[in-house]
């Protein structure tokens, strides 16, 4: 019988599967594969698109390492998590409610990474990914672990322009128990900041957009 896959989703479904009400959660520290980019993710062949393709290339490189022969000490089956971002705007607080100018938009594009990923598999996959996809600028990636800490959430569903509602739901939520929201002024991409972050639980690419699943989670405080 073959050796069930680890499906992130399913075996931490507090981080990835939280309800449409929101929650308190405590995020612990894991590996990203990251790049960092400007500008609105929906242009077409834009450097957000081209930062996904980036992150995908590493990641299923290293999921497929083992048909190489190149597997990493430690390796074990797993579904390749979901894309996660984090977003701001320089010069002006950014919740996820206001959105006036998508171009200004600051990110973070990333994929968390299994347990046995260190710098040195990151850096192997960057040569081997570099050398099947020479148009992609495998060197704008970078590997990081990040612990995000304390935060409130809640699952969006449906259009990523709808996400307003859910946040200023969430938004209530936080001051309701007690909280504070904490993000981060700083406008610098690294070190890792404290920012609006999301969680693509769907594919836009197939997915109608009343069906989507977004998990929308925000840096918090005791006020």
């Amino acid at each position: 019988m073959a050796e069930a896959k680890l499906d992130y989703k399913k075996a931490y479904p507090d981080l990835y599967l939280p309800k449409t009400k929101p929650s308190v959660i405590d995020v612990p520290a894991m590996g990203f594969i990251m790049v960092a980019g400007k500008g609105d993710p929906n242009e077409e062949n834009g450097e957000y698109q081209r930062a996904v393709g980036i992150l995908y290339g590493l990641a299923f490189t290293i999921k497929m390492s083992k048909l190489s022969g190149s597997q990493p000490d430690g390796y074990f089956d797993y579904v390749v998590p979901p894309l996660e971002g984090l977003w701001w705007n320089e010069g002006e607080p950014f919740n996820g409610i206001t959105v006036n100018d998508k171009s200004a938009f600051s990110w973070i594009s990333m994929i968390r990474q299994p347990e046995f990923v260190t710098p040195e598999v990151f850096a192997w996959a960057v040569d081997e990914a570099s050398r099947k996809k020479p148009e992609l600028d495998m060197s704008l990636a970078r590997f990081e672990t990040w612990h995000e800490g304390l935060c409130a959430q809640v699952m969006h569903k449906g259009p990523y322009d709808d996400e307003p509602a859910t946040i200023i739901a969430l938004d209530r939520f936080i001051e309701e128990q007690g909280y504070a929201s904490d993000f981060s002024d700083d406008q610098e991409a690294f070190p890792i900041a404290r920012r609006h972050h999301e969680i693509y639980l769907g594919d836009p690419r197939r997915s109608k957009p009343e069906n989507m699943k977004t998990v929308i989670r925000h840096p918090i405080r005791t006020a």
